[in-house]
């Protein structure tokens, strides 16, 4: 499945993501907020995952993604260089975007014990360079040496599911996509979801 969504967000147009990123932050009551000039969305399960966008002005954009119950879980397991190196290999300004931010749901601080500088926590990093997307290097180098599945162990898949990539994505198929998930004890209780998703759907075109 992993596979399957990496495929599909990377033949979706990055204004179809930013689309579904901004309207899964308000189906997801998570604050959307802009940092240096960038938009940021998440979404997150109340459980510990999460999935953080970072979209720029001039098209670019980053994906952390975190499963906190995975050996990539580097706020409980591991220290701040470890952290950092996993986002070697993006583009400075776009690691700047987590670098000394405040903390927030879906994500907390790694602080360096000898600078006091801090950086966000993310299991998976990924970047849209304006044409495609891919791994950050660090990122993959770290799973690499550690022996780990890098998509299963960022909980790609997982975190990305609401997002739906590689189908379509309406109020009705995304209420759909929650009541297979078993979201919804009776009807009247998805119809007054559908009525929700249909607002926001709405108001994001």
């Amino acid at each position: 499945m992993s596979d399957d969504t990496w495929d599909a967000l990377n033949t979706t147009p990055i204004a179809e993501i930013r689309r579904r990123a901004a309207i899964i932050d308000t189906l997801t009551e998570v604050e959307p907020v802009t940092v240096v000039g960038a938009e940021r969305f998440a979404w997150n399960d109340s459980g510990g995952q999460s999935a953080v966008w970072y979209f720029t002005p001039d098209g670019r954009a980053m994906l952390l993604t975190f499963d906190h119950e995975s050996e990539l879980n580097l706020y409980a397991e591991s220290t701040y260089a470890v952290q950092e190196s996993l986002y070697a290999g993006v583009p400075a300004d776009l690691v700047q975007l987590v670098r000394n931010r405040p903390e927030n749901y879906e994500s907390l601080n790694l602080t360096d014990p000898e600078t006091d500088e801090t950086i966000h926590y993310a299991g998976g990093v990924f970047w849209f360079d304006g044409t495609r997307w891919q791994a950050a290097e660090g990122f993959l180098d770290h799973c690499d040496r550690e022996g780990l599945d890098a998509m299963t162990e960022s909980g790609f898949g997982y975190c990305l599911d609401d997002y739906l990539f590689g189908q379509e994505f309406t109020a009705e198929s995304f209420v759909a996509y929650r009541q297979d998930d078993g979201w919804y004890d009776t009807p009247a209780e998805k119809d007054e979801a559908l009525a929700a998703a249909r607002s926001v759907f709405t108001r994001h075109g």
